[in-house]
């Protein structure tokens, strides 16, 4: 059986700036970044033009939302800026190691998360009780290009964890994203239905047909 977790809400709690606009206006002007006054209004447009269910990199929105108020920006600012305004505070959550342990008695274990900024999966992982090689594959929306639910994502983590995507179950926090799996035939696990702590019972229960 292969499991993967969504990682932010489900795996871990974080801190995330309540003003994201203003964090990163601020790391840009600590970058010598002209910001325009309306950055903020800029920041919550859309400015590039992305298919369906494709992720925009944050540091790319940022530069284009630069670019519209008339100022130019290295990609490379702005990924810093970007990088170094999502600095957050990593709270593993109750039950979370017992579960990805519980899945790894059965199976190859992946992540599937939902990032649009560039280390921060990494980073955070770091400050977890988690260590990154535990798992068979990661995936970040950021890397592969594609957000829960649009089925590529779930594909590649499918893949990463060689099996179809159809044999895979995915537990999460989010029916509109991580319930995804279940147009492709998978299986979707809900925290709130199914916490962590009794994830591994649910497992056993799955693996014997009583669910």
């Amino acid at each position: 059986m292969a499991v993967s977790f969504d990682l932010f809400g489900t795996l871990v709690d974080v801190d995330i700036p309540s003003d994201p606009a203003a964090v990163v206006a601020d790391e840009l002007r600590a970058r010598d970044v002209s910001v325009p006054d309306d950055f903020a209004a800029a920041y919550r447009e859309p400015h590039i033009d992305a298919p369906e269910g494709a992720e925009v990199p944050l540091p790319a929105h940022v530069s284009a939302a630069l670019q519209s108020r008339g100022v130019s920006v290295t990609q490379n600012a702005a990924r810093r800026a970007v990088i170094a305004a999502f600095d957050p505070t990593v709270r593993t959550r109750e039950g979370a190691v017992e579960a990805v342990e519980a899945a790894r008695d059965r199976g190859p274990v992946g992540v599937l998360s939902n990032c649009s900024v560039p280390e921060l999966v990494g980073r955070t992982f770091v400050r977890s009780a988690f260590d990154y090689r535990e798992f068979d594959s990661v995936v970040t929306s950021v890397g592969c290009g594609w957000r829960k639910p649009a089925p590529q994502a779930f594909e590649v983590v499918a893949d990463g964890l060689g099996v179809a995507v159809e044999a895979l179950v995915h537990v999460g926090d989010s029916p509109a994203t991580d319930g995804g799996i279940e147009a492709l035939g998978g299986t979707f696990v809900d925290v709130t239905d199914v916490s962590l702590a009794e994830f591994p019972t649910w497992l056993v229960d799955h693996a014997n047909g009583e669910r």
